[in-house]
């Protein structure tokens, strides 16, 4: 049977990839893409799901934004364009290799593309949330993904990664979930991609 792309909570794991305070001015719809990665992080805190978070030199780029809610996690150093650096295996050997990445984060076609060919080459199940995902370029943005389609991953929004978590209103969950949904996810510019398709 073709794999379906079907999240479980108990396989996944979320990777925040480098969203960090010199990056805002640049890149685009960084505020809402921000906004959609916080709301996963605080569904992964709900659910159980192990959050991973990255900073692409933080000493020239500076440290995650405080908006993401992830000052508690330990952030992970790296120079690599892929979130896949010795101390990440480290702690994904230590959950039990998880089956699943829930992946967002910046840029599209340079840290979430490298990350995603690893995982992939891992045999893991690549989910990118398209909406907190992006780029300076919403060009190279909507061709990483496209890109990134063609390599087996997994596209995805946010919205739908919270219900498909939930799969159903009677989960325990549910309630808590639904509060991260009250207002739908704001416009990233994803239409044009569609259109192209």
């Amino acid at each position: 049977m073709a794999n379906l792309g079907r999240l479980s909570a108990k396989d996944a794991v979320l990777l925040l990839c480098d969203m960090q305070e010199k990056f805002r001015p640049n890149i685009f719809q960084f505020t809402n893409i921000v906004s959609n990665a916080a709301r996963l992080l605080q569904a992964s805190r709900v659910l159980g799901i192990p959050p991973i978070v990255t900073e692409q030199y933080p000493k020239g780029l500076g440290p995650t934004v405080p908006e993401l809610g992830a000052g508690d996690l330990k952030a992970h150093a790296k120079t690599s364009f892929t979130m896949m650096i010795d101390d990440v295996k480290k702690e994904l050997e230590a959950l039990g290799n998880p089956k699943q990445a829930i992946l967002c984060g910046i840029e599209a076609h340079a840290c979430i593309a490298c990350t995603a060919f690893d995982l992939l080459e891992r045999g893991m199940e690549v989910h990118i949330v398209a909406d907190a995902v992006s780029a300076r370029s919403q060009t190279d943005r909507l061709f990483a993904l496209s890109r990134l389609k063609q390599s087996g991953a997994f596209l995805t929004t946010t919205e739908a990664v919270l219900l498909q978590l939930v799969q159903d209103a009677k989960h325990p969950n549910f309630k808590e979930i639904q509060k991260l949904m009250l207002h739908p996810s704001p416009d990233t510019g994803l239409l044009a991609f569609f259109s192209a398709m």
